[in-house]
């Protein structure tokens, strides 16, 4: 069975490296933050100083980290993966970036007898703590089959997508209806509240309909008891939705849509919410309202 590496150890690195060991995988980990490496070396894992040290000790190295500059620096700093010189390591950035960062890094590793796949995930907390995330990956086939059993331990839907960055891209599309729905989501229930209607009988009667959806069914019923806490951080996903803008842009594509909403969760994160849950957006509707979203008792 391969050794596995991972760095960053978040709100999802931690339960999807939680999920390798529960699968038998020897682990070696390496997080910016004291707390969580605690938790996964009393688990049965053993602790890297450096990203460099965790690639020579290991097969593959899994990446979680917030964006792109950091994906840049572990991969390619100075005590980054590879300075190990690792021939055949595989590298599986399981973070969401920018399909043209990606795209360079896998050019850089390769050349240095890497391979990369770009694997980045749907499902929040929730799908990583439940090992049932849907994963799309980008890269080398061959490096994907080959990395079939890590997948499994960590996701439920996993998909090869196609070439270095397709992994990313299928994200980025994720992303736009992630922003989109949350946003229409939010128009609907200011209004429903606004116009003296109870918002949790409205979300009753869509669910009923053709506007069911997951956010619907899941994150509705939050918003209506004013349960906020982060499955995913609306910060993470305001740069996730500039993410879609670059990708866009690059390949000639006009997203007015989704434009809005990024100008929505700006106004999310200017506000102080930006560790608020991704669905919480409906505050901004909210303010401009003059009225809150929530459960009649």
């Amino acid at each position: 069975m391969k050794k596995i590496g991972f760095i960053g150890l978040g709100l999802m690195g931690k339960p999807m490296a939680k999920n390798l060991i529960k699968a038998g995988f020897s682990l070696t980990v390496n997080s910016r933050s004291r707390a969580p490496v605690d938790e996964l070396v009393a688990l049965g894992a053993r602790e890297a100083a450096t990203p460099k040290d965790v690639a020579a000790n290991c097969d593959v190295v899994i990446t979680m980290v917030p964006d792109s500059p950091d994906v840049e620096k572990v991969a390619l700093g100075e005590n980054g993966l590879v300075a190990a010189k690792k021939q055949g390591l595989i590298h599986i950035d399981m973070s969401t970036i920018s399909p043209i960062a990606t795209q360079r890094i896998a050019e850089i590793e390769k050349q240095n007898g890497m391979a990369m796949l770009d694997a980045p995930v749907s499902g929040g907390t929730v799908g990583a703590e439940g090992g049932t995330l849907s994963i799309m990956v980008g890269g080398d086939e061959s490096a994907f089959n080959a990395c079939a059993e890590i997948f499994a331990a960590m996701g439920k839907k996993i998909t090869y997508m196609g070439a270095s960055g397709a992994g990313q891209t299928t994200k980025a599309c994720n992303q736009i209806m992630t922003g989109g729905i949350y946003a229409v989501m939010s128009e609907a229930l200011v209004l429903a509240a606004k116009s003296g209607l109870d918002p949790a009988k409205v979300v009753e009667v869509l669910v009923g309909g053709a506007a069911r959806c997951w956010a619907l069914e899941v994150r509705a019923p939050k918003i209506l008891k004013r349960e906020l806490n982060p499955g995913f951080k609306a910060s993470m996903q305001l740069k996730d939705l500039r993410i879609v803008g670059e990708t866009a842009h690059a390949v000639g594509v006009s997203t007015p849509m989704t434009a809005l909403a990024r100008e929505m969760y700006e106004a999310m994160v200017i506000a102080g919410d930006g560790d608020l849950d991704n669905s919480a957006v409906v505050t901004v509707w909210e303010r401009m309202a003059g009225v809150v979203v929530k459960g009649k008792s």
